[in-house]
């Protein structure tokens, strides 16, 4: 009868558990692509990306053009010009696109030095609701603090350099 009731207990937690990382999730997303985007295409000049989809396509293989492009397409995302600079520090960087990766993302910009409100407003929400990954946070944030600045790249002049390489100027 005890085994029962643990089993029904962990069942419960797990349960729980899945549903908060559902709602945390939904939140972040919101608060990302439904508030701050359409705040910050408003309040920032538009950068006008360079490349379509197809021209991505065409770069070559191992090219940070070629390997955005790629990724975009295995997370089956859109090419946003407003938003590829964002995803080109998430391919360089590491991080992946999940509640961690992009929290993960904002801290190394926290320590980059690049404080902005979506890089604070992103840090604050996955600290108080990710306390699981708050190892990993403290990581990226040192990372970015131990990295030279990043902010002033050039990043859509950096499409045809060999991603690898580009990679090897940040510390892991």
């Amino acid at each position: 009868m005890l085994i029962y009731f643990e089993i029904q207990s962990t069942f419960k937690y797990r349960t729980m558990y899945k549903q908060i990382i559902k709602i945390r999730s939904g939140v972040l997303v919101f608060l990302t692509h439904q508030m701050a985007l359409p705040l910050l295409k408003l309040i920032r000049k538009p950068v006008i990306f360079p490349y379509t989809s197809d021209q991505l396509a065409q770069f070559p293989q191992g090219s940070l053009g070629k390997d955005l492009i790629d990724f975009i397409r295995v997370r089956k995302l859109q090419l946003l010009s407003y938003y590829a600079k964002h995803d080109i520090k998430h391919i360089i960087l590491g991080y992946d696109t999940n509640d961690s990766g992009e929290v993960c993302l904002q801290c190394f910009m926290l320590g980059n030095q690049h404080i902005s409100f979506p890089v604070i407003a992103t840090v604050i929400y996955g600290f108080i609701t990710m306390p699981e990954h708050w190892k990993e946070f403290r990581s990226a944030f040192k990372r970015g603090r131990t990295s030279s600045k990043i902010e002033k790249w050039k990043w859509f002049e950096l499409l045809y350099a060999e991603t690898n390489s580009l990679k090897k100027l940040i510390p892991s």
